[in-house]
């Protein structure tokens, strides 16, 4: 992430464009790899309605809902991310940009 801060930093300094990309992963698996109906059903009950608290010290805080992510941990992580960016090799490649990518748990 560093890196990237880092240089959309120096990109600014130079006067050249900086572009973030945000794909959409559902709508990616049914486009980009076919996945429909069950499988797509699934998927999306295991993304969506996820919560989170934190314990610390002793104490629990408040239970909170989850907007973003994949589950830490979890078996689908790994690939469903390996899914969500396949394509932008190729329009990178294709456009000769410089690529960064990033992941973390959310």
């Amino acid at each position: 992430m560093v890196r990237v801060i880092s240089d959309t930093l120096m990109a600014a300094d130079e006067r050249e464009v900086t572009l973030l990309g945000m794909l959409d992963l559902l709508q990616h698996l049914q486009t980009g790899f076919g996945v429909t109906d069950v499988a797509l059903q699934w998927i999306i009950s295991f993304l969506t309605e996820l919560t989170q608290q934190i314990a610390y010290n002793s104490k629990l805080s408040s239970i909170q809902a989850v907007l973003f992510g994949v589950p830490q941990g979890s078996v689908l992580g790994p690939l469903l991310y390996v899914l969500y960016t396949a394509e932008l090799f190729h329009i990178v490649t294709r456009h000769r940009l410089r690529l960064h990518m990033y992941a973390d748990d959310c």
